[in-house]
């Protein structure tokens, strides 16, 4: 794991749309007036005549999309996850979700280290919200690699997809020879035997600092990068229940239907065990720099080994 390098995912998300141009010309992204806060800036700059301002928009970008798809295009929308899933959700759901069109979603700014922009952009409900559309694919990369990793695959999987992004910097975790990305995939990035923790975006680096903490009071924890929030790998967290028996999972949003909702109706149908869900609960965000915010709701590597060990 790298700690030298780290990098904002929605910066990441930019880059892998201006590396990706080229090689795939049907791609076009769309922006609602946030190019430079989304980074799709950088796609702008190399292909402008597949960039498309829609203005402050999000529902208007939405249907340009979907006519886009239409005729071939695989459009990216972006836009802060607030307004991607959250003023946009009927416009995804009917004229994306509901036809099933090749529309793929960038949510940057997403969960409570959006910061001092305070509880109205902090959009800690977007994963819930979209999990509940019939055939969307949600996936929250954990790094600057991941991310590269995941626009690929949207690209190359026909239907819709959701993929959040963070405004604050990430360490790059996924720095390994034998990292590999796959679409409903989870990854074991740490084994152990006493519990396992799942986390998916930022949280999986913050996890294994807990996990480095616990280990130092003999707690074998595992850790699990669940980058896919739907469709679920089951494989692994049966096998994770099945071994380790304590589950917890670790999420930059609402525990209400996001991320520790998702393992646990899967867990308590196959296998159930104890499942603790660590993130958002039942409250707004509010405003103040990332890493205040991050220490407050207990979602760094203290606060996660703090709640951890509370249960054990």
């Amino acid at each position: 794991m790298s700690e030298q390098k780290s990098i904002a995912t929605r910066e990441s998300y930019g880059n892998a749309l201006a590396a990706l141009g080229e090689e795939f010309p049907n791609l076009v992204v769309l922006d609602a007036d946030l190019a430079n806060a989304t980074k799709t800036l950088t796609f702008q700059k190399k292909f402008p005549e597949r960039h498309i301002d829609c203005g402050i928009a999000e529902a208007n970008m939405t249907g340009i999309a979907a006519g886009l798809a239409t005729t071939g295009k695989i459009p990216f929308i972006s836009s802060f996850a607030m307004f991607a899933a959250g003023r946009n959700f009927e416009q995804v759901r009917n004229s994306i979700g509901y036809p099933h069109l090749n529309v793929k979603i960038g949510a940057t700014h997403a969960g409570i280290t959006v910061g001092e922009d305070g509880a109205s952009h902090q959009s800690i409900e977007d994963i819930s919200l979209m999990r509940t559309i019939p055939g969307m694919t949600v996936i929250v990369p954990s790094d600057d690699v991941e991310v590269h990793a995941a626009v690929r695959a949207a690209i190359e999987t026909d239907g819709p997809f959701y993929l959040r992004f963070s405004r604050a910097a990430s360490p790059v975790i996924n720095d390994g020879a034998d990292y590999h990305f796959e679409v409903g995939k989870g990854i074991t990035v740490r084994d152990g035997k006493d519990l396992t923790i799942v986390a998916c975006g930022n949280e999986v680096y913050h996890a294994l600092v807990a996990a480095d903490k616990l280990k130092e009071d003999g707690v074998d924890a595992r850790v699990i990068n669940m980058h896919t929030i739907k469709p679920l790998d089951q494989d692994i967290l049966i096998k994770a229940a099945e071994e380790t028996g304590r589950i917890f999972t670790v999420e930059e949003g609402t525990v209400i239907g996001g991320l520790g909702s998702a393992v646990a109706e899967l867990l308590s149908c196959k296998h159930p065990v104890s499942v603790h869900r660590i993130g958002i609960f039942d409250v707004f965000g509010e405003s103040g720099s990332w890493k205040e915010l991050l220490k407050k709701y207990k979602l760094d590597g203290d606060g996660i080994y703090e709640q951890i060990k509370a249960r054990l």
